[in-house]
Formats: C-alpha cells, structure tokens, sequence
C-alpha cells in the first residue's frame, strides 16, 4: 500500500485493530463504521464526543505514549505530516505500518477517504462521504459565485500572534470561501506583526483551535484592525478534513451571512 507521501507500506489484511493519531482522522473513522476497530486516540480526538471513553488516550498529536501504544497491538497507526513529527514516524514504524496524509486542498481529502475505503474494506461507505461533499461543495460554490472576494486574515493563535498563510488547507478553504488571505505572501504558519498595515483588512476570522479564541477577543483585535469586521469562527470547519467536510459548508454559508454585516 501507499499513503499521500507515496510512502509504501505492508500490509498482509485488512486492519482490524487502528491507532489514530489526528483527530479529523479519527472523526473519519467512525463516520466509515470503523469505530470498534479504533484501539488508540489522541487526547483531542473529541468527535464522536464518547471516543475518548471507549477507546484508548495515547497522547496528543506531537507526544505519544509509545509504551501503551505499542501494548495496543495496533495493525496500523493513521498519522499526517502536519500534524505528526517526523520523530514519531520513526518511532511507530518500530510498532506497526504507518500511513501518513498530507492535506492542502478538497482533492487530497477525497484521495485520503478513497484510500481509507480501500485500506480498511470500505469502499461504498468512503465513496457517499465524498459524493455528499462533492456535492455540498458544488452547492457552495453556487452560493459563493457572486459574492465579492473579502481581504482576510486568519487568526491561529495569541502571544505570538500567528496566522494561516499560503500552502495550507485552510488557505484552501479562505480561497473557496472568497476570503483572500491577508497574509498570503507568507508560508504556512508564520508569526505576524499586527502594526503594519492592518487597515487594509476587510475581515478578520478568530480561530476556536488551536488557540481558544472567543468574543472577549473581539474587541482587542478590532483596535490593529480599525477597518474590519471581526468574527470568531469554528476552527474545526476551516481545518478539519475528512467527513467533518459534510458540515463546513452549511457553515460557511450562515458566516458570510453573519461576515456580510456592516460591510456592504
């Protein structure tokens, strides 16, 4: 087999014992009816909001526990590069066979849920979640055609404050939305100084993940974007991919409603 880093690996059956290391997969997971056969999770595997109960905390996405993950038996362990650290890779390579994704646009989604269907024994199950959000999306962008591009900047985290720029999946999913990415000259997740020229920014989207975001940050924001609507948004609908995608877009179009307040 082969994951989404063209990384080949053995595998004799079809697993029955899943170590999941990203919570978006795990979510995944479940929604494939794969739930019994999910040994191991990670602290923030939160969705289904029972897994953590009913299934082994190994730790989170960048520190494991090897000892109990190894206790496990898992026949396969689900990682993402991003997600993941390559120390780890190496680590649980020493367990079991490894698959890692490596998401940046809707299309890497839909390669990552075909592969789990043919990993795992379920192929019809994996091609309605990516038939029901290939359509929700057609649907969105329907929605989405005539409304005007907004210059927006993407909020992960405070002290530092840091951004989702360009080669992400959420910049995908800024793009999707009409959101052009404030910070698109820059890579990945870098740290920004709020100074320079932030009047420019129409709309400014707080992220509930990683960092807690919530409206009593609103107004602190406001003060280096003086020109802009502030909004706190759902990180998981921006950054989670996998089934999580069947809910985004239902989503998005209630926050361009909310985002198009005050504006025009």
């Amino acid at each position: 087999m082969k994951d989404q880093l063209d990384r080949e690996f053995p595998l004799d059956a079809v697993p029955k014992r899943i170590v999941s290391l990203v919570p978006s997969q795990t979510e995944l997971l479940c929604d494939l009816g794969l739930e019994s056969s999910l040994v191991g999770v990670t602290k923030f595997c939160v969705h289904p909001h029972f897994i953590r109960k009913k299934v082994s905390v190994v730790g989170g996405t960048k520190t494991v526990h090897y000892d109990k993950i190894l206790e496990l038996q898992p026949d396969i362990i689900l990682c993402n590069k991003e997600e993941n650290t390559k120390e780890m890779i190496l680590e649980l390579e020493k367990i079991a066979p490894v698959h890692i994704s490596d998401i940046y646009t809707l299309e890497d989604c839909y390669e990552l849920i075909s592969m789990y269907g043919n990993i795992f024994s379920k192929e019809v199950e994996a091609q309605k979640i990516s038939a029901d959000i290939k359509l929700k999306a057609e649907e969105f962008k329907q929605f989405i055609s005539e409304k005007p591009k907004l210059k927006t900047a993407y909020f992960i985290w405070k002290n530092p404050w840091m951004v989702a720029a360009k080669n992400t999946f959420i910049d995908s999913l800024l793009k999707l939305n009409r959101f052009e990415n404030y910070y698109q000259d820059l890579g990945r997740y870098p740290e920004v100084d709020l100074d320079l020229n932030s009047e420019q920014a129409e709309l400014v989207l707080l992220s509930s993940e990683p960092f807690p975001f919530k409206e009593s940050h609103i107004e602190e924001m406001q003060a280096f974007f003086p020109n802009a609507k502030v909004l706190v948004v759902d990180g998981e609908m921006f950054s989670w991919y996998g089934s999580r995608l069947q809910k985004a877009f239902d989503y998005f179009k209630k926050l361009h409603k909310q985002s198009s307040v005050n504006l025009f």
